[in-house]
């Protein structure tokens, strides 16, 4: 199902592409836009996780960099068995953290130095679970693809907008139509991407208390990231908007309510289902899922991570 998913998105995003460049260029625009998707879609499937860290500036650290981090990443890897995968650290304020990778062979996970310092333990390793929930369900090549995709789609209806104006064949859209052009087509290859992506949502938070056995400490986890990430500003995902899907929450500015043109479901509808997920847990005797589990304290919210004396994920060898 995850390959089919992958074909279908890919199919309908090609589709608009072709369809802006025919709007563009007639069908010479068309067979040019379809042979650029084509090539974009080979370099999305082998580079767009390369391209989407290096958007955000993000760092490969090791066990040696960030020992607490990369020892929690590798601990929740082998519950969901999976394969280790990199881990990334971006220097950035707004608490967030997302998934990418072709397969879980190739997958990294970048989390934000202010996830880091606002988060405990517990929360944080629910906010890992939940991207090791993506790496697993393998939607990573899928939002990867998405977002590259998506902003091409953006830079091509720009591009109509100054040189559309008319064509040889007489069969320009004109002024208002190449205004639409830029309106509409990015909101299109959007509703695409949000309704896709908003389901996988839920489907990783889900894996991701399956994972980590604290669904309450990612509700946590997701009602703190969300509270800071409508005041600290994220400039990397404002300039790429297109790429605002792959964050387990909204990074950009504005309203996050839980409509069509939402790149996220409502913070707590997804609360909302993970109580119930705990409550689930509880009554099989599982203890993991109970608010007891949701740390209080500050970062890695134990006694042992409480010592000053041990490093934090963030610090540096």
């Amino acid at each position: 199902m995850g390959y089919f998913r992958t074909a279908v998105l890919l199919a309908a995003m090609t589709a608009l592409f072709m369809g802006i460049g025919y709007i563009v260029g007639g069908q010479m625009g068309m067979v040019v836009a379809f042979v650029v998707a084509a090539a974009m879609n080979l370099l999305a499937y082998w580079n767009s996780d390369k391209m989407v860290l290096s958007m955000y500036g993000a760092r490969e650290v090791d066990e040696h960099a960030a020992p607490e981090l990369y020892g929690l990443v590798r601990q929740l890897a082998a519950d969901a068995g999976l394969p280790t995968p990199k881990v990334f650290i971006m220097d950035n304020p707004q608490p967030n953290a997302f998934a990418t990778g072709r397969n879980p062979e190739h997958a990294a996970v970048a989390v934000t130095t202010g996830l880091l310092e606002r988060l405990n333990r517990d929360e944080l390793a629910g906010v890992l679970a939940h991207e090791l929930g993506h790496i697993k369900h393998r939607d990573t090549l899928t939002m990867t693809i998405t977002a590259t995709l998506a902003g091409a789609i953006s830079m091509l209806a720009n591009f109509g907008f100054y040189f559309s104006g008319g064509n040889r064949n007489n069969q320009g859209i004109g002024p208002i139509g190449s205004l639409m052009l830029v309106i509409l087509a990015p909101i299109a290859a959007a509703l695409v991407q949000f309704g896709i992506s908003r389901g996988r949502e839920y489907e990783a938070d889900r894996i991701g208390a399956e994972i980590s056995g604290r669904p309450l400490s990612l509700a946590s986890a997701l009602r703190k990231i969300s509270s800071a990430a409508e005041q600290i500003p994220n400039p990397p995902a404002e300039r790429n908007p297109a790429s605002a899907h792959l964050f387990i929450v909204n990074p950009l500015s504005g309203a996050r309510m839980d409509n069509l043109f939402s790149t996220h479901p409502n913070v707590e509808n997804r609360i909302a289902q993970l109580n119930e997920i705990a409550q689930h847990m509880v009554q099989r005797g599982d203890s993991s899922g109970s608010a007891a589990a949701v740390g209080e304290s500050g970062p890695w919210g134990s006694p042992q991570a409480s010592d000053p004396r041990r490093r934090g994920p963030w610090d540096q060898a």
